[in-house]
């Protein structure tokens, strides 16, 4: 690829820009608020000044938001002609989102592959991503190459759609962990084990996850009353935590752990815990 563009320059959309910078591409970005680019293009990222700018890029990364955003930027992307570019949306959706999205696009002559990732800021700015890919062969080895430069791991899972599905099921027992957390510190209250030392000797057990390995430190602050300014926050887990139970009922499946855990989110999300990690759901779980 000789030129990428990135639509959407939130936390994510940047991490991308700046690691493809990095890497030695040529980028170009675009957000609706144009203010937004600033730390993109301190990065060496150019900032595009209309539409066709960003499909004279070869090919075009979708960072968005949620289903109205992409299928908004995909209808101008259209209207602008995309044909022979390859567009991939990296955003986390609905596989039947993705699929009506990418066959509009298709329709428009580009090739389109849905590759939401698994991990936030920190791995995306080292390459570090899992990748989660949809689409037809030859629009994924058009995409490869991009992708490998921002994951550790790229799988190709099948048609439009499977990486949508795949992400939902990444993320759903994260969602649920945090408030499992909970309960397994309730157990220790009154033992007079520090927070400290419980996270430590879980992260080091088989019931530490990833996420309690890598962000130990965020979690005890958070225990101790500090809530922790989140990559992957409390809004964005329920976010995520709606739609695979939205996907859910659409496949017939029942998921009562997930509803349980939807009920806590939205409790914290009333008491104004959205922009916190993950963690600040198992202290106001266990506070209460």
């Amino acid at each position: 690829m000789k030129t990428i563009a990135i639509m959407g320059t939130g936390r994510m959309g940047t991490a991308f820009a700046k690691r493809l910078v990095e890497t030695g591409h040529a980028v170009t970005v675009w957000n609706r608020t144009v203010e937004h680019t600033a730390a993109a293009a301190d990065a060496g990222a150019e900032v595009a000044p209309d539409l066709a700018r960003v499909v004279a890029c070869d090919a075009i990364l979708l960072s968005l938001t949620d289903a109205a955003a992409v299928e908004g930027v995909a209808k101008s992307l259209i209207d602008e002609g995309i044909a022979n570019r390859l567009v991939v949306d990296m955003s986390t959706l609905l596989p039947d989102e993705t699929r009506r999205i990418g066959a509009s696009i298709t329709e428009a002559g580009a090739d389109f592959v849905d590759c939401p990732v698994g991990g936030t800021v920190g791995p995306a700015l080292k390459g570090q991503l899992l990748g989660m890919a949809g689409g037809t062969e030859a629009a994924f080895a058009r995409a490869k190459p991009i992708l490998e430069q921002l994951c550790k791991r790229v799988e190709h899972l099948g048609p439009v759609g499977s990486g949508a599905r795949m992400k939902l099921a990444v993320n759903l027992p994260l969602a649920i962990y945090w408030k499992t957390l909970a309960e397994a510190l309730a157990m220790l209250e009154g033992s007079g084990i520090s927070a400290e030392t419980a996270i430590s000797v879980i992260a080091d057990s088989s019931g530490g996850p990833t996420v309690l390995k890598n962000r130990a430190q965020v979690v005890v602050d958070t225990l101790n009353g500090t809530d922790q300014p989140g990559t992957f926050d409390i809004a964005g887990l329920a976010k995520d935590l709606d739609l695979a139970l939205r996907q859910a009922a659409l496949s017939g499946k029942t998921m009562p752990l997930s509803e349980a855990a939807r009920e806590s989110y939205q409790e914290a999300l009333a008491a104004g815990l959205g922009r916190f990690d993950g963690a600040s759901l198992t202290r106001h779980l266990k506070s209460r």
